[in-house]
């Protein structure tokens, strides 16, 4: 190898499913949906124009980068994309009322001001970069840094589903396997021999569906490996290999930790804190959402707290450039202890050792204001050292020797709280399975029912299979465990649930209403080429 150490960045790029159908002229916002506008504005936007100063400046960069078909189906809905622009103009409107009525406060020596009007510029120029520079198509962008090489997209399932828990139905498994396919080929032509396990949970039945789908290596967290039959003599600085075949790296917990404890500096914007939520209602009318809330404006004026324990303090105020000379700071502490450690672990090893951070690419932007311009200095900072190089995970993992790599089982296990399962199944949530399961047999129980209808028929029995894999989504579980948008989540696998016993029973009696079946396509339109015969039973 032409390094001595190798880092490698996975992000995933995923949202719970937002879309939902109404009147076209109708653009108000949910709650839901303005996270998704978040999303789209403080992370996926601005880690674009990270990869193009990269690219313009010649600085070489590998990230490995997991787009969920979730979140890829509302980039490309046009009626998504007509509210995000909607959201985005009422941005604007708001940011002209703040530099207007923060030009006349002299309590904070125009901090307010200054802040009001960074933020109206990024808003401007980042509509000016989803319509003219990206033309609203944002995965087209990340295809163009694939195809140089410089970005690897991982396989994902098509709904974000915990697989371990629904592992024991080899149906809905290779449903979620399968579904995406054809999404994949679509925008990227096709995705790398890798596959993103959501919220990296595994156990050992995945592994024969990664083979079949043409999937060389998974990513799983760090006990998975050590706890694995035998345990990874080289912990998580090396793959394996399963007995079966399959690659599997492990993400790093230091690397994680050290960055979870970086995101909390003082210094750092506090992104939580939004004007919207602190100016009198008539101020930021515009931003009440469909259900009559407050939503975030975008303009968020403070830092975390600072040590002097003293809300809205002067020196409360974000400074972003004492926040980037921070960024810098940890920046190169971080790239120093990861070289420490790698060089440590290769006193051990033959070939390079890898040390692989992978977590959600919100992390970087809509949760943590300052992860895009973390990420630009690293790879700026690693440009220089002769020693490090970041790679994508598949492309470390084929220059491997294969023969040299040890065999593991991995462990059951997860990258959520505590490492396991809890997340998706404690008293908030366990009601959801019994019904889900059933759910999911009667789906495989239709397939081979009906294995050749066409028309009306046809359309019910895919719409069937729509609200399976919509149920089987983990997100709904996790935000009920973390009593975040609680009734939204509850909502969702209730409908979805509801929506597929109605189709079910209809198709049993031999009626089935059209009216009431286009409306539930328009509303739920997600994998618009989903072939319900998919949950067939292999023969």
């Amino acid at each position: 190898m032409d390094f001595r150490y190798a880092i490698s960045f996975v992000l995933e790029a995923h949202l719970p499913l937002v879309r939902e159908y109404s009147k076209e002229e109708d653009l108000t916002h949910s709650g839901e949906e303005v996270r998704f506008f978040e999303y789209i504005s403080e992370t996926l936007l601005p880690l674009l124009e990270v990869l193009s100063k990269l690219e313009n400046d010649h600085v070489p960069f590998r990230l490995g980068l997991a787009i969920s078909p979730s979140l890829c189906h509302m980039l490309c809905d046009e009626y998504l994309q007509k509210k995000y622009l909607a959201f985005v103009d009422k941005q604007i409107d708001f940011g002209r009322h703040e530099l207007e009525r923060t030009i006349s406060d002299e309590k904070d020596s125009g901090a307010f001001n200054k802040l009001a009007q960074i933020y109206y510029n990024h808003v401007v120029d980042r509509r000016i970069a989803y319509t003219e520079k990206y033309e609203k198509n944002i995965l087209k962008a990340f295809d163009f840094y694939k195809r140089r090489g410089k970005v690897e997209i991982l396989g994902c399932c098509a709904t974000n589903a915990f697989l371990p828990f629904i592992s024991h139905n080899q149906e809905s498994l290779q449903a979620q396997m399968e579904t995406p396919t054809s999404i994949f080929r679509r925008h990227f032509g096709s995705c790398s021999q890798g596959f993103w396990l959501p919220c990296l949970g595994w156990t050992e039945a995945i592994e024969p569906y990664l083979k079949a789908y043409n999937y060389s290596y998974t990513i799983i967290d760090s006990h998975g490996l050590f706890f694995g039959s035998p345990a990874a003599e080289k912990g998580s600085f090396a793959p394996v290999k399963t007995p079966n075949g399959t690659f599997v790296l492990a993400r790093d917990l230091y690397a994680a930790q050290e960055i979870e404890k970086i995101t909390n500096d003082e210094l750092f914007r506090n992104n939580n804190r939004d004007i919207g939520y602190e100016l009198p209602h008539d101020k930021v009318s515009l931003f009440q959402s469909a259900e009559g809330r407050r939503s975030m404006t975008g303009f968020k004026y403070w830092a975390h707290h600072s040590s002097n324990g003293k809300k809205n303090a002067q020196d409360n105020i974000y400074n972003p450039q004492a926040a980037q000379e921070k960024v810098l700071e940890y920046t190169r502490a971080f790239l120093d202890n990861t070289a420490a450690r790698l060089e440590e672990a290769s006193k051990n090893m033959k070939d390079a050792p890898i040390i692989l951070y992978a977590n959600n690419a919100d992390n970087f932007g809509r949760l943590w204001h300052e992860g895009p311009m973390f990420l630009e200095s690293l790879f700026r900072l690693a440009a220089g050292n002769k020693d490090i190089k970041f790679v994508c995970p598949g492309e470390y993992i084929y220059r491997q020797s294969i023969t040299s790599l040890q065999v593991v089982t991995p462990d059951f296990s997860s990258g959520c709280e505590n490492g396991y399962a809890e997340t998706w199944l404690d008293v908030s949530n366990d009601w959801i399975y019994r019904h889900l399961y059933r759910a999911m047999e009667r789906m495989t129980e239709l397939a081979e029912r009906f294995p050749d209808d066409t028309g009306l028929k046809e359309r019910a029995l895919n719409q069937a299979a729509r609200e399976i894999l919509i149920a089987q989504s983990s997100d709904w579980p996790a935000l009920l465990y973390r009593q975040d948008s609680t009734e939204y989540a509850r909502n969702k696998v209730e409908n979805s649930l509801r929506n597929f016993t109605t189709i079910y029973e209809a198709l049993g009696s031999n009626y089935i209403s059209t009216e009431w079946l286009t409306t539930l396509e328009r509303r739920h339109n997600i994998f618009p080429n989903v072939n319900y015969r998919v949950f067939r039973r292999k023969k």
